[in-house]
Parts: structure tokens; C-alpha cells; sequence
């Protein structure tokens, strides 16, 4: 019976690809997104789901993998890959617009549960979720931005700390610098589709070495 791999906000390129590379490594993959129709196509390509989901919505994430479970099984893994936006200096930033950024911290946490729930009462599973610089150096004019990405790495670490001796794997990929495009001959950003590897790799970590973050980026330097 093959692994069940959840991508929770699989846009059209790291989401996408992380749940091709996990297709390509035999599992079943689900992908979630707030509007499907924009991945449906490419999903079927390599044999995914796809599944509406807006993970800032209680009742959407329960209806996910109450889906999924039904569907396919229990999740091997889970991945969670926001996808927000809020730049600004502070002074210029309008309050009633960090629903958003504050939304996706809550998604994280839903989702979180929600696998946690599932991985425990079958006694493994990881659960990974996508970073960048910003979850653990504030630049300027990032505030927003940068509230919601520490926020999912210190769930992440705290998760970690809970689970990890329950056999549920948790981690954190820091993506460092920018994510070039598909297929970009070019190495000096960060390739998605290595990026999706990397992702993957986490997942296959034996517990005796496990990771709760990991920092890729491209040879030309990090920013960390």
C-alpha cells in the first residue's frame, strides 16, 4: 500500500511540484488549494487530487482530511505551503488588512492538528512546512510578513519538541533567496524543483537523524 502525501496550498509551482516528486516517488497525493480548477489539470498529469481547501477556515480543513481519509487513507505526510503577502513601512500599513498574514498563522496551526490528530492514531507520519528568510530575519518593511513566518517556525519547533518522541516527524524548510522558474537552466536562485526534492528528503530522514529545520538556498549565498 503506497504512502499518502497532503500538500496544503499547492499553487501552480513549489506546491505542485513537491506533489509530483512525491507521485514520482510512489505515494498518493492530495493537493489543496482555495482554487483548484487552477491545478485540476496538472494534478491529473501525475494521478493527484485535487481538493478545495482554504486552510484559514476550520470546517474547510476538517472537510480536507475527513476527504482525504476517505478517499485514500490516513496522511503519510503533510505539507504546509503558504503563499501571503503584506509589505510596507508599519505606518502605512492598514490594520484591517493582517487578516491575511494572521489568517495563514492560524491555517498552520489547523493543518498541523488536524495531521497531528491523524498521524498519532496511527503511530507515525511527518508533518513539513515551507519558510523563508523572513520566518527567521525581519527585514525592513516585512513586519507583516515576517509576524506570520516566525510564527509557523516556532510551531513548527514546538511541535517538534512534542512529537518527534510520538514518531510524527516534524520540520521546517527555510528556503533561502529567491525560487527561480521551472526548468531554469540557470543555478543562481533556488530551482523548485530541488526545492520539492529537498522536501521530500526531509520526509525520508530515519529517525535516529532527524531534522526539525533545514536551510537550502542557492551556491551563490545565502542570506542567513
Amino acid at each position: 500500500m503506497s504512502e499518502i502525501a497532503v500538500i496544503v496550498g499547492a499553487g501552480p509551482r513549489l506546491g505542485l511540484l513537491i506533489g509530483k516528486a512525491c507521485a514520482a516517488d510512489g505515494m498518493s497525493v492530495a493537493l489543496a488549494a482555495r482554487s483548484p480548477a487552477k491545478i485540476a489539470e496538472a494534478a491529473s498529469a501525475f494521478g493527484a487530487r485535487a481538493y478545495a481547501c482554504d486552510a484559514t477556515q476550520r470546517a474547510d480543513v476538517e472537510r480536507l482530511f475527513e476527504s482525504v481519509g476517505t478517499d485514500l487513507g490516513a496522511p503519510d505526510l503533510v505539507v504546509f505551503n503558504p503563499a501571503g503577502r503584506l509589505a510596507g513601512p508599519i505606518e502605512t500599513i492598514n490594520p484591517d488588512e493582517l487578516d491575511r498574514p494572521l489568517g495563514i498563522l492560524r491555517g498552520a496551526f489547523l493543518v498541523a492538528q488536524a495531521a497531528a490528530k491523524r498521524m498519532l492514531a496511527k503511530g507515525s507520519g511527518t508533518i513539513l512546512f515551507t519558510g523563508a528568510s523572513t520566518s527567521v530575519q525581519g527585514p525592513p518593511e516585512q513586519s507583516a510578513v515576517a509576524m506570520y513566518k516566525f510564527g509557523i517556525r516556532g510551531l513548527a519547533q514546538a511541535l517538534a519538541r512534542e512529537l518527534h518522541p510520538k514518531n510524527v516527524h516534524v520540520g521546517h524548510v527555510v528556503v533561502s533567496g529567491g525560487i527561480g522558474a521551472l526548468g531554469d537552466a540557470k543555478d543562481t536562485s533556488a530551482r523548485p524543483e530541488e526545492i520539492a526534492k529537498s522536501f521530500l528528503a526531509l520526509h525520508r530522514q530515519h529517525r535516529s537523524v532527524w531534522a526539525w529545520e533545514t536551510v537550502i538556498g542557492p551556491w551563490t549565498g545565502q542570506v542567513l
